[in-house]
């Protein structure tokens, strides 16, 4: 029992990780925006870094990752931005209304709006803040040290009494968002002092399977999954943003 504060503080240090790894993943999360406001962004010169792509690629097997814009050679027609305050937006070029282009320009990008865009990014001096999109390395690091934590506690830490290692294994694995391992450290063993209450002399149950862990695992991301795409389309984009943006 002793040793149990040592738990405490390393139990509130991953839970603190966590929210600190999906506050920083919303913020930076690409969100659309108008073409005027991409135009506008890039006259004030409030672009720190710009990407051409035609197509998002949402799939993404990390907990806290974000879509990836990709290109097939064409500048355009979506273009991706972030502006100094560290978020990324998006707009598709394709929307524009009216605009004048010179016909070099219209041959290299993809379309008419794509090519006015650019023609801006010059006037702004700004050509020169390619980059791409792509998960901030403080989260990948975060997300990283989760994982370490995770994997060394359920290896070498105590056994665990309510579920088998493999069964947390599979669902810290498969529930998305990092979701798994806040339910990891709030029912089991050496993290919930109730874990050991349960399993005490005379209350002792059967551990769950890693075969259940899977089916929770898989189930829990396909419901979550729903949930989100149904939260998403009633708060909108700003508040949680689309995984895959572009479908």
């Amino acid at each position: 029992m002793r040793t149990w504060p040592w738990w405490a503080v390393l139990r509130i240090a991953v839970v603190v990780l966590w929210l600190l790894a999906a506050a920083t993943a919303w913020w930076t999360a690409p969100r659309q925006q108008s073409y005027q406001q991409a135009r506008a962004d890039v006259a004030a010169g409030r672009v720190a870094e710009h990407q051409w792509g035609d197509r998002w690629d949402g799939d993404t097997r990390r907990w806290f990752g974000d879509p990836t814009l990709l290109s097939s050679g064409t500048l355009g027609p979506l273009f991706a931005w972030r502006t100094p305050d560290g978020r990324w937006h998006w707009t598709d070029t394709d929307t524009y209304g009216e605009v004048r282009v010179a016909d070099a320009d219209e041959k290299t990008y993809a379309g008419p709006g794509a090519a006015a865009l650019a023609q801006d990014l010059r006037a702004a001096d700004l050509e020169g803040t390619s980059g791409d999109v792509a998960q901030t390395p403080v989260i990948t690091w975060m997300e990283v040290l989760l994982a370490v934590v995770f994997l060394g506690v359920l290896v070498a830490g105590p056994a665990p009494r309510r579920g088998t290692r493999w069964y947390w294994f599979w669902v810290v694995t498969f529930v998305p968002y990092g979701l798994g391992l806040l339910f990891w450290t709030t029912r089991e063993h050496p993290w919930a002092r109730s874990a050991a209450v349960d399993t005490a002399p005379g209350a002792e149950r059967p551990r769950d399977s890693g075969f259940r862990g899977l089916a929770v695992g898989i189930l829990s991301a396909i419901v979550i999954g729903l949930v989100m795409l149904a939260l998403q389309q009633v708060l909108g984009d700003w508040w949680l943003p689309d995984q895959d943006p572009h479908r």
